[in-house]
């Protein structure tokens, strides 16, 4: 995670006359040419393997390829605890870890499913600043295109990610949570935008183009843009897979297209970087967790709801312990924290199936070890899977059943080299051709503050760069 003395004088050298404009009076103008402007852009599930060893996989990505010749990479992004996609990205706009920025999971913690499956889409609930709260605060320009957790952030014009039921009626209310008349002022010119529950590429081409108007009509001091195609198709086929690369051969393209837009309009005065949020293993085998937990008396359930408006299947009556999913692993939440003779019966129950390997658990994580990991604060305990099995929502029958419909996955505990995550840095100042090797996720916002003479003191480790 250390950058090399010698990177790091190099990067020292080749940084300082740069960032020596930025302690002027006229840089901390928001249009002064000193300032560079920073474009963001996640590709959601993301190995850094797909680009570092892309002839090794019959890639052709000329322009992700562009950042290792001309730019600063990382060989793997050590990322968080979920390693999915709501909380690592609101790591990489904030810096600190889930526990502390407030995002623990995609999915809002909803034990008798009243939420209706509700994720945690909206800004309120990130508890730090956010890059967008620093730019604002300086006076800064922001643009977004989908990112997550960003209805109702402090954007100057925000294209928020949302979705409720993938009816018609979820582009009403985008229109409503977007900055108010921009989402029509661009479909004059581009055409209908992308429903939010459209994961598929092309709702990425979509999102990209808007993203390049955006840019080119508002000129943001900060802009940052979410693609989730590559993930989307990486569970349906898994990494690596014909569809997986021809997914992010079509991301490479939008890509080049923002690129574009991006000399357009600043011309040599932007900084560009690519992340993602998480990697990414095959996967074949369920543990249907809720299952043993049934079997043990820990939740209680019922008939199914009479309403046609509720959930299908059977209804949680009661919970002694909850299983709150995450991709490759489950938190366990206690309903009573301090209920010990629950707490005791849950750990023996988890070291049962732990002690077979037919059940596919890697590691059970103590509430200790995960509170100093910065994941899921309110959880007795984390499941940590081993690559090849996901998290099943089975409720009867096996405990492992096969994962037919979910051909990869990720969510596993961080240190799996498996998820790590990528980063590519590019433009006027960053030295070309520059390993950074192994980092930290939570570093990537701070370093994009000090590009962008911002402050983010919330950050849990220091920038990458002198």
């Amino acid at each position: 995670m250390k950058i090399s003395r010698r990177l790091w004088l190099r990067l020292s050298l080749s940084l300082a006359a740069f960032y020596g404009l930025l302690s002027t009076p006229a840089a901390l103008a928001q249009d002064s040419p000193a300032r560079p402007a920073v474009i963001l852009i996640s590709i959601d599930g993301l190995k850094p393997e797909y680009v570092l060893d892309a002839d090794a996989h019959g890639l052709k990505i000329p322009a992700l390829r562009r950042f290792l010749r001309e730019g600063a990479y990382s060989t793997g992004v050590h990322g968080v605890v979920p390693t999915v996609t709501y909380p690592s990205h609101t790591t990489l706009i904030t810096g600190v870890s889930p526990a502390r920025h407030g995002i623990y999971a995609n999915t809002t913690f909803d034990p008798l499913r009243k939420n209706f499956g509700g994720w945690y889409w909206y800004a309120e609930d990130i508890k730090v600043p956010t890059l967008w709260d620093a730019a604002a605060d300086a006076g800064l320009s922001t643009a977004n295109v989908h990112w997550p957790v960003s209805v109702a952030a402090r954007i100057t014009w925000n294209l928020p990610q949302y979705w409720r039921a993938g009816t018609p009626d979820d582009r009403k209310l985008l229109r409503i949570l977007s900055t108010p008349g921009l989402l029509d002022a661009l479909e004059k010119d581009l055409g209908p935008y992308a429903d939010g529950i459209d994961e598929t590429i092309t709702g990425d081409e979509n999102r990209a183009k808007f993203a390049a108007r955006l840019i080119e009509l508002k000129h943001p001091a900060f802009a940052t843009l979410y693609l989730t195609a590559l993930d989307h198709e990486q569970h349906a086929s898994g990494p690596f897979s014909a569809q997986s690369n021809a997914t992010l051969e079509r991301i490479d393209a939008a890509v080049a297209g923002i690129l574009a837009s991006i000399q357009r309009t600043y011309g040599d005065r932007a900084i560009v970087c690519v992340v993602s949020d998480h990697g990414f293993v095959a996967t074949d085998k369920a543990l249907n967790l809720a299952v043993a937990f049934r079997n043990a008396g820990l939740i209680e359930f019922g008939p199914p709801a009479a309403s046609a408006a509720a959930s299908s299947g059977e209804q949680i009556k009661s919970w002694k312990a909850m299983i709150w999913g995450a991709g490759g692993s489950f938190a366990i939440v206690l309903h009573d924290k301090n209920d010990a003779a629950t707490k005791s019966k849950v750990a023996e129950l988890l070291a049962r199936l732990a002690a077979d390997p037919a059940n596919g658990i890697d590691r059970i994580v103590s509430e200790s070890e995960l509170h100093t990991r910065g994941g899921f604060p309110d959880a007795a305990f984390l499941v940590a899977l081993r690559p090849g099995f996901v998290t099943g929502d089975a409720v009867s029958g096996n405990v492992v059943t096969p994962s037919a419909s979910i051909r990869g996955m990720h969510g596993y505990w961080p240190d799996q080299p498996e998820m790590n995550a990528s980063f590519f840095i590019l433009g006027p100042g960053i030295p070309a051709a520059h390993s950074l090797g192994l980092i930290d996720m939570r570093a990537i916002a701070p370093t994009l503050a000090q590009i962008l003479g911002l402050r983010l003191p919330s950050a849990e480790v220091k920038s990458l760069l002198p």
